[in-house]
């Protein structure tokens, strides 16, 4: 098993608990010097840019942490679009309550930019709210402009 930090939709509990039904939340924490954002409009998906994280040293990501059983990494990775190179994995350092834990992440493999749907952003801001994100952070989220 492995950790995987879950950031945009895959915060939502109940959706995660569905694609990795063997993978049992294990607590959040905090992306230091990276951004969440959207990106890959050049793609062409009916909801424009996906979400995505980029580095950045002034910001931070709220995510939750999933112990990754090995039949659930697989399928998170086809969810995702690792085996179609839409996303890539990476290792990061996650700043949780109780230490620095290294897990993996997925982050969309285009270019940031362009403008998600309004429903893309009520979709990440509520994933944000059921995973227990700061008021703050989701209303951050939900202040983003969108189409």
């Amino acid at each position: 098993m492995s950790l995987y930090a879950a950031y945009g939709s895959n915060l939502d509990p109940a959706l995660m608990r569905e694609r990795c039904p063997h993978s049992p939340l294990v607590g959040t924490g905090w992306l230091e010097g990276w951004r969440l954002t959207f990106g890959g409009a050049e793609l062409g998906w009916q909801d424009g840019p996906l979400a995505t994280i980029v580095e950045d040293p002034d910001d931070r990501v709220f995510v939750a942490l999933y112990d990754l059983h090995a039949f659930d990494e697989s399928a998170l990775d086809r969810w995702e679009g690792v085996t179609s190179s839409l996303y890539r994995k990476l290792r990061v350092r996650v700043a949780a309550l109780d230490g620095d834990k290294i897990a993996r992440v997925h982050v969309l493999d285009a270019y940031e930019g362009g403008l998600p749907s309004s429903l893309h952003v009520q979709l990440v801001a509520d994933a944000a709210e059921k995973a227990g994100a700061p008021d703050d952070y989701v209303k951050a989220i939900r202040s983003r402009p969108a189409l």
